[in-house]
């Protein structure tokens, strides 16, 4: 005769279900505290992240200020040299002529007159052919 095998202590009262149960409660408060860890790990990163964003925008800002500012001093300077540069180019267009006009005057006159070489102040900007001499704004009236 087949006989029923019944787990010997299935009852509600079992000392072995009161441990299993006490497992699945604490295993189940773990998971939940680890839960918990998790998702305020995810909203520090997130945090931080989002403070890295701000942080870099600002910086961000900042040079792209900053590049503007180089670049408006670049065109001003590039502008003005390019003042200069004419203005560099007529003077000597103008101390070319002086010179013509000693040359004629040489010929004509019949004396010796000690007319200056033109250097080429283009070809050779850093080394200049004259000592310095100091240059007020008065000394650039334009007609």
């Amino acid at each position: 005769m087949a006989s029923n095998h019944l787990p010997a202590s299935s009852g509600p009262d079992d000392p072995r279900s009161d441990v299993m149960d006490e497992r699945k409660r604490k295993r189940m408060q773990s998971n939940r505290e680890s839960a918990r860890r998790s998702r305020m790990k995810k909203q520090k990163q997130l945090e931080d992240l989002t403070n890295e964003i701000s942080r870099l925008q600002s910086a961000n800002s900042l040079l792209v200020q900053n590049i503007k500012e180089k670049e408006d001093a670049y065109n001003e300077i590039e502008s003005n040299n390019t003042v200069l540069t004419a203005q560099t180019m007529e003077l000597f267009e103008r101390l070319r002529f002086l010179n013509s006009i000693l040359e004629i005057a040489e010929e004509v006159s019949g004396l010796s007159v000690e007319i200056p070489e033109i250097p080429d102040p283009l070809l050779k900007p850093w080394q200049l052919p004259y000592p310095i001499q100091s240059i007020t704004a008065s000394d650039f009236v334009l007609h």
